[in-house]
């Protein structure tokens, strides 16, 4: 009786051995994404001690920080009224000694036909609000899918998203990763966006209000004081794990912070 090989996708070998840093569009600088961009500090310092060149990150977010931002969020008093794109970065750039970069504008297909430079980049991780917004993102990052070999080439995504105490991360390919060849596991080269996987349920998920909060006691009623952190420690952690590990057997997860309870989502 022959078992049956378990599945797994093995990472691109340009985010494990790259001629320059790993280039990371961080899109969204809100409740996960001041965190997630924490995390990638962390990341990138122990990659350098490891003797890999790190990251290069470029932030994406044309948000103000408001008091209803404090808190929750990554700012303090004294940012108030800046871009939280600009402060995070200055203060990640002051602490690392980094030259990562900021944008005071949304991700959206006008900017990207604008900018397009500054949106090429190996690995997208979107932290947004809305439903329409990944939606979007997603479109734009299948058009970037050209084939072509280069440095800065789009390899994965990855989607963070939550409603108040619930929320899920999911990995995706940007077209197909070759695989090698492996007589212990089945290899995956490809894993489907998010909104074509489960974009049924997001529509459905989809929450019409978008209004600002006024105060961090309105922001919690939309998203509860921690289920942000630990949406941005464990899908960073999931990401690690692509540079470490070389491979996975999981393409994210599905978290249910009330109860504590979180399942993984295998590779299939």
């Amino acid at each position: 009786m022959t078992s049956e090989k378990t599945k797994v996708h093995f990472t691109d070998n340009y985010l494990i051995n790259p001629t320059n840093p790993v280039t990371i569009n961080l899109i969204g600088a809100g409740g996960t994404g001041s965190k997630v961009l924490t995390a990638l500090m962390e990341m990138n310092y122990s990659l350098i001690q490891l003797g890999h060149p790190g990251l290069m990150i470029r932030l994406w977010d044309d948000d103000l920080i408001t008091e209803a931002n404090l808190g929750r969020q990554r700012f303090a008093e004294s940012e108030l009224g800046l871009y939280k794109s600009v402060a995070l970065i200055n203060r990640a750039n002051r602490w690392m000694g980094t030259s990562w970069k900021a944008e005071t504008q949304k991700f959206k297909k006008s900017e990207s036909e604008k900018f397009s430079e500054n949106i090429s980049a190996n690995i997208y991780i979107s932290c947004v609000d809305s439903v329409s917004a990944r939606f979007e993102i997603a479109d734009i990052l299948k058009s970037l899918n050209n084939g072509r070999y280069y440095a800065n080439r789009p390899l994965y995504s990855l989607d963070f998203g939550n409603s108040k105490n619930t929320g899920q991360t999911i990995l995706t390919t940007i077209g197909t990763i070759k695989q090698p060849n492996s007589q212990k596991y089945e290899t995956v080269d490809h894993l489907a966006f998010i909104t074509d996987e489960f974009g049924d349920l997001l529509k459905q998920s989809e929450n019409t209000d978008d209004t600002p909060s006024c105060s961090l006691a309105e922001a919690l009623e939309k998203q509860d004081l921690f289920i942000n952190s630990t949406l941005a420690q464990m899908g960073s952690s999931l990401l690690w794990g692509l540079f470490r590990n070389g491979l996975t057997e999981n393409r994210g997860f599905f978290l249910n912070l009330k109860n504590f309870h979180s399942q993984p989502i295998k590779i299939a």
